[in-house]
């Protein structure tokens, strides 16, 4: 299951960690049970090589991977593992409400005490990605990668053009209106057949539409979504997808993002980490912005979507010291430089997405995208109760495909806003 490591990579990662590793696990035979959620390359073979670092650093402690699944499966796969008596010791975990619906089962590890214990490595992770996965003023993970979710484009389409990023909602339209007079026709590529792509798009429309109080109160069920906002918001989304590719609904995001790649597009919405895909296959050059303000928006046009994925324990795991060194070992910047070099995705280290680390200058550049945003706000289907961020998905597909109006799909979230309030 586990790929070798080159032999040079392992003496540098055990040479370079293994001071960090108790001494008390010289002696002890120690297993640890770990779940994530990266079957396939490159992120897979990244915590593959890890692991195998880990284990040459410290031969008494043994890592026994339980088999990845992606994303949704993985989100099944890990609430069913915490709801039972196999909860394996350390597994990755989403922010926000994803996060805090594992803290609720009582069986999460709160890490205050660990983190205090080794601040010389707590204050190397970027302080802004600690906070969404505090809960109830307790510490429950930590954070591994920080993303963000902007409107990539071909800026070789744009310069021909004579066109200029858009900083108002006004300008973004203008632009995708000058796109379609030179014989862009669809030119927003998207890919919406599965749920979370809208997510991304509605989650940051909610929040630069409707006012951050409303949206607090409702997203924590105690309101009723029945701020005007929302639908603003939705029509907002159904101009934008006068843009977007033919019947969106019918096809995935990666087809998207290789529509954007092969030029037949010249607007991707992506997330930052998806960098590594267009260093390796885009044959233009290109740069990125974040969503545009809307007219009468209410919230902060420089909050930026995304949110850390992170690590946690379980409360039950009998060597939560091992299961801390062997976290704070992914979670460092070499390990963490690793990561942006093998997959792309960005470390939450400070000084690990460099120069050295980096496959392109534009990742440097999302580093201080995320770094000088203002807030960040988290994803929608993280943000929401799973069943209002449900009722939201499939409203957003629905609208798309004309089979519900703005008011019908807020009607849905608030009926499913009740029903999740109640529980």
């Amino acid at each position: 299951m586990k790929k070798s490591l080159p032999l040079f990579l392992a003496l540098i990662l055990v040479l370079g960690l293994a001071a960090a590793i108790p001494a008390a696990f010289a002696e002890e035979k120690i297993t640890l049970t770990f779940f994530h959620r990266w079957p396939n390359e490159p992120k897979g073979p990244y915590m593959d090589q890890v692991i195998a670092a880990f284990e040459a650093a410290n031969p008494n402690i043994d890592i026994v991977l339980i088999d990845p699944v992606l994303n949704d499966s993985y989100k099944e796969k890990i609430r069913v593992l915490v709801g039972s008596s196999e909860i394996p010791d350390v597994f990755m975990s989403w922010s926000g409400s994803f996060g805090q619906n594992l803290v609720s089962s009582g069986r999460v590890l709160a890490l205050d005490e660990a983190i205090a214990a080794d601040p010389d490595w707590a204050s190397q992770i970027v302080d802004s990605q600690w906070g969404p996965f505090n809960y109830d003023g307790k510490q429950y993970g930590i954070p591994w990668s920080m993303d963000g979710k902007v409107f990539f484009y071909n800026k070789t389409v744009f310069d021909e053009l004579g066109l200029k990023e858009p900083n108002t909602w006004e300008e973004f339209i203008s632009v995708l209106d000058a796109l379609k007079a030179a014989g862009h026709e669809s030119p927003i590529a998207a890919g919406f057949s599965a749920e979370l792509a809208v997510s991304h798009y509605m989650g940051t429309l909610v929040q630069r539409m409707v006012d951050p109080a409303v949206v607090e109160k409702d997203y924590a069920l105690e309101g009723d979504f029945s701020d005007p906002g929302y639908i603003a918001m939705l029509n907002r989304f159904l101009d934008l997808s006068k843009y977007m590719t033919e019947d969106p609904c019918s096809v995935d995001h990666t087809y998207a993002r290789n529509a954007f790649i092969d030029q037949e597009s010249v607007l991707c919405y992506m997330q930052l980490a998806e960098i590594k895909y267009l260093v390796d296959d885009a044959d233009f050059e290109y740069s990125f912005f974040d969503m545009p303000a809307l007219p009468d928006g209410k919230g902060d046009p420089d909050e930026l979507t995304g949110a850390p994925e992170g690590m946690m324990i379980s409360a039950e795991c009998k060597h939560p010291e091992a299961a801390m060194a062997f976290v704070k070992f992914f979670i460092n910047k070499e390990n963490g430089g690793l990561m942006t070099k093998m997959t792309g995705e960005l470390s939450c280290v400070e000084g690990a997405v460099n120069e050295e680390t980096v496959s392109s200058p534009k990742q440097l550049e999302a580093v201080d995208l995320i770094l000088k945003s203002t807030n960040t706000t988290l994803w929608q289907d993280n943000a929401l109760d799973a069943i209002v961020a449900s009722a939201f998905m499939k409203g957003g597909q629905l609208l798309l495909t004309g089979d519900m109006t703005p008011d019908q799909v807020m009607q849905s979230v608030q009926v499913a806003a009740k029903e999740a309030a109640s529980k």
